[in-house]
């Protein structure tokens, strides 16, 4: 039998590698966002698994709060989307 703390960090880990190949991979710069955001969660999350509750806060705000609200104003600013060609 497996230890559950096992189970959950394995799927954590494949959350956060799925969700940021996501990221890098997606066209849609909003939704590239958001994977990026959703993996530095899931990383955050790890962090407080194995008993690092000040790498795991310091990820979960700057990583997945700071630079992710950066990334969209960002974007706003520089114009929004890119144009898909026709």
């Amino acid at each position: 039998m497996t230890d559950p703390d096992v189970v959950i960090l394995t799927a954590l880990g494949l959350a956060t590698v799925g969700m940021a190949v996501i990221a890098i991979l997606h066209t849609n710069l909003i939704r590239s966002i958001a994977a990026y955001a959703v993996s530095s969660v899931c990383l955050s999350a790890i962090f407080f698994l194995l008993a690092s509750p000040y790498a795991g806060a310091l990820e979960l705000t700057v990583g997945a709060g700071l630079v992710a609200v950066l990334f969209l104003v960002a974007l706003i600013l520089a114009g929004g989307e890119e144009e898909v060609p026709a």
